[in-house]
């Protein structure tokens, strides 16, 4: 048994799956208005396959990056002891007149590279913390809710290459919420690494502006996002239901490019239970 209770592992198998599915569907629906916007020379030089294959890429990645790792991440939650989650949180509170200028100040310090010192985390929410009363209402939206024996978790889930202002945009949010609640965790979440396994490989300069992708505790990456969500174990466990989905999706993608005259894909060795191996059928 892993560590996802069910039925959140079927859940979360069938997001994987329906985003393929749903992505094809796009750029199926999409063909005309690319017909009408088509680059003559593009067509001459490339083959309608690879033609779909770059707007099918396009087309998954913003989906997957947009909906659905918040979607699984919720189950994620869920799945391993969450009394309760959501995706796209909103939150009311207050915080006083020192502290949101003490944030504006940090925010504009990081961006225009006068800090001073490298981000710290725990350096720079105490340097931001007052104790004046709170009067200035706020609000505040994160990506990811979750609360687990009754502590509340807000996570900004960002591309894995953020820009400054998307990382910049979330530590003040970060900082406003760890300042009115501070017996919450924030965390800055990048679902995984495009350098490779290990942290310290994370190499994408804009962000090191921000924080210390490195250290931060709060910065989580890859295996640390999913393990922290979940618990340990959930990173691999979620790879696994994603390629326990391989042999529909493929099976549908085959069916699309066939249409389009080109070769299908190389068969998948299915990896998992949530399928029939014979078939392809769904168990759940």
């Amino acid at each position: 048994m892993g560590c996802l209770e069910e039925p959140y592992r079927q859940l979360i198998a069938q997001e994987f799956l329906n985003c393929v599915l749903d992505t094809i569907e796009r750029v199926q629906g999409r063909q005309a208005i690319a017909q009408a916007h088509r680059n003559p020379f593009q067509e001459i030089l490339l083959p309608e396959a690879a033609i779909f294959w770059s707007r099918f890429e396009r087309s998954f990645s913003t989906s997957f990056g947009q909906r659905l790792v918040e979607t699984v991440s919720r189950y994620v939650a869920l799945a391993t002891g969450a009394e309760s989650a959501e995706t796209q949180k909103r939150i009311g509170f207050e915080l006083s007149r020192a502290e949101l200028e003490n944030i504006s100040t940090h925010i504009r310090h990081l961006r225009t590279q006068k800090l001073g010192r490298k981000p710290n985390w725990p350096m720079d929410l105490a340097s931001v913390q007052a104790q004046d009363q709170r009067t200035i209402p706020v609000q505040s939206t994160f990506d990811l809710w979750f609360r687990r024996h009754g502590m509340d978790h807000y996570v900004s889930i960002k591309t894995v290459k953020p820009n400054i202002d998307q990382a910049a945009v979330a530590k003040e949010e970060m900082l406003k919420i760890k300042c009115a609640f501070p017996s919450s965790q924030v965390y800055f979440g990048l679902y995984y690494n495009p350098y490779g396994e290990n942290r310290v490989a994370y190499n994408h300069h804009p962000s090191f502006t921000v924080f210390d992708m490195h250290r931060d505790g709060v910065v989580l990456i890859g295996r640390d996002y999913w393990d922290t969500i979940g618990k340990p174990g959930t990173y691999e466990e979620v790879l696994t239901l994603a390629k326990a989905v391989q042999q529909p999706a493929q099976e549908a993608l085959n069916r699309y490019l066939e249409r389009l005259g080109g070769h299908p894909l190389e068969p998948v060795a299915i990896q998992g239970e949530l399928f029939d191996q014979e078939s392809g059928s769904e168990n759940f």
